[in-house]
């Protein structure tokens, strides 16, 4: 991914080429400092010099398969974090199922589903300004509260039937990770939540 030697200062955004006219780049403008780069590669908007998005827009769902390749190809080759921005819509909500299982159990990647580019461009917005608030931050705390409480990683916990706030936080303590915590057998649930929730994850 071309991307991962690009510096970001804190509290720009390096936004590829392709999204200059969209809703997203204007609602971004002003809020922060936004950059056009045309060798992004795979990425988006890159928001720090680890972090990065992944836009899904309603009609990357519609038009086919072309998305989860550039997916498994970013999770295949980057070290970079990648946080996965899907428009759920009314049209394109029938396919969100299956890139929520994609995403969150076989590429271990956050998932944050939005209703419309207004809202995606609000969540960059809450990102960017989170990372510039966390610079000063201990590098190991922040690491430590980016895995067991960062509020993206607990709503898509709590998305699998029968866990709460509470025990998706127990999870996250446990295993670490939402791609540790797919990869648990049944046995190693069941100590954490019980019987009945383990089964209900081991089977989403």
């Amino acid at each position: 991914v071309t991307a991962g030697s690009i510096a970001v200062p804190y509290g720009h955004v390096i936004g590829n080429e392709k999204w200059r006219q969209s809703e997203v780049a204007q609602r971004l403008q002003g809020k922060v400092r936004l950059i056009f780069e045309d060798g992004l590669g795979l990425v988006d908007f890159h928001l720090s010099n680890r972090t990065c998005i992944l836009l899904i827009s309603e009609a990357d769902l519609v038009a086919g398969d072309e998305f989860k390749r550039r997916l498994v190809r970013f999770r295949n080759a980057s070290s970079l974090r990648g946080i996965v921005i899907v428009e759920k819509t009314q049209i394109s909500d029938q396919y969100y199922l299956g890139v929520q299982k994609l995403v969150v159990l076989e590429l271990g990647m956050v998932l944050l589903p939005v209703a419309n580019q207004r809202e995606a461009s609000q969540l960059i917005i809450q990102l960017v300004r989170e990372q510039s608030r966390d610079r000063a931050a201990n590098p190991f705390l922040r690491k430590q509260r980016a895995q067991l409480a960062e509020p993206a990683v607990l709503q898509t916990v709590q998305q699998i039937p029968g866990i709460g706030k509470t025990k998706a936080l127990l999870l996250l303590r446990q295993f670490g990770s939402i791609h540790r915590l797919c990869k648990a057998s049944i046995n190693e649930l069941e100590e954490v939540v019980g019987q009945t929730v383990a089964q209900h994850i081991y089977t989403f």
